[in-house]
């Protein structure tokens, strides 16, 4: 006699359940998870980001003084670009507000690649095996750790035409015949800001390119080795490529702190045009005129420029790595 057993209904559907809905309901249980870790971070973002950048681009489009906040009127866009009788007038046509763009693009691009080439050099030093790395290492983030005031400062002194140390040292290597005004030369001045940055920041550059070189496999150099491929050959061909990564976080760091600089200038050359910054520019019109108003069109400005060449920068660097896979 042949006796079957009823299947359970409940048993036969969780044998059909299909893997991937048990998967897509953990993901979802995960990202609500981290939705929910984030929640208090994005609350006190949102406070101390989010509403001074709101108001900030609200005053834009007022012509609010500091002398008496409370009398601001809308006034739209033309704080950025009005026409009166003919008459252009507003931070896009005013040409110390271009000259100000125009100096920081200079800065950023300037530095940011020469830190870039720099850094490298010294990442693949700090690299190698040799007696006292560690010390050198260490010897190498003393300019980063220190503030930007405090080195800017000592770097005013350093550079002063009258007793700096920069002016007897080369005049005593025979490289000039007279002491220079590093920072009031307009002929010198930006290059001194420039020279003083590089100084400062290499080392966050060699930094995160060192962490990039720590993850290299060493089996690619291993084999390079063998074949007896030469070593300028197997940085452009193996070390480049792998560690391109860390090297554009690198660059998209520095490029962001390059476009909003302003200690280090402010210090340097206070308010002197041949070097001042979109983030000077701001702060004059905020403070040193009043014009709340006009400095804070100003300030929204130089915040899409920062956000621009961040979504550029991104996504470019998303385009290539598509393209190479």
């Amino acid at each position: 006699m042949v006796t079957t057993t009823a299947k359970s209904p409940i048993a036969d559907s969780e044998k059909r359940e299909n893997p991937a809905s048990r998967s897509s309901a953990l993901t979802r249980d995960r990202v609500r998870s981290a939705w929910l870790f984030l929640a208090p971070m994005l609350v006190i973002l949102a406070l101390i980001a989010g509403w001074p950048l709101a108001r900030t681009i609200w005053f834009g489009f007022t012509n609010a003084n500091l002398a008496d906040l409370s009398s601001a009127q809308f006034i739209g866009f033309a704080n950025y670009l009005s026409v009166d009788a003919g008459h252009w007038s507003g931070l896009l046509t005013d040409p110390d507000w271009w000259r100000a763009v125009w100096n920081t693009a200079c800065f950023a691009v300037v530095s940011v690649s020469l830190e870039v080439v720099l850094g490298t050099i010294v990442a693949l030093v700090l690299n190698a095996q040799f007696p006292g790395r560690a010390w050198v290492r260490a010897a190498v983030l003393i300019p980063w750790a220190i503030p930007t005031i405090v080195s800017a400062k000592m770097w005013s002194w350093m550079l002063n035409d009258q007793f700096g140390i920069l002016n007897h040292a080369l005049m005593a290597l025979g490289v000039i015949d007279h002491p220079f005004a590093w920072t009031a030369d307009p002929d010198l001045s930006m290059m001194a800001v420039v020279m003083v940055d590089v100084w400062k920041t290499t080392p966050f550059m060699a930094l995160l390119i060192l962490a990039g070189l720590q993850m290299l496999p060493s089996d690619c150099y291993e084999a390079a080795k063998v074949d007896g491929i030469h070593p300028v050959r197997v940085f452009f061909r193996v070390t480049l490529p792998l560690v391109r990564p860390a090297i554009m976080v690198a660059v998209l760091f520095r490029v962001l702190d390059a476009l909003r600089v302003f200690d280090l200038i402010y210090v340097l050359t206070s308010n002197s045009k041949d070097t001042m910054s979109m983030s000077i520019y701001a702060r004059q019109q905020l403070l040193d005129f009043q014009e709340v108003g006009y400095g804070s069109a100003a300030s929204t400005l130089l915040f899409l420029v920062v956000a621009f060449c961040t979504v550029l920068y991104i996504v470019a660097g998303r385009v290539r790595f598509d393209d190479e896979h």
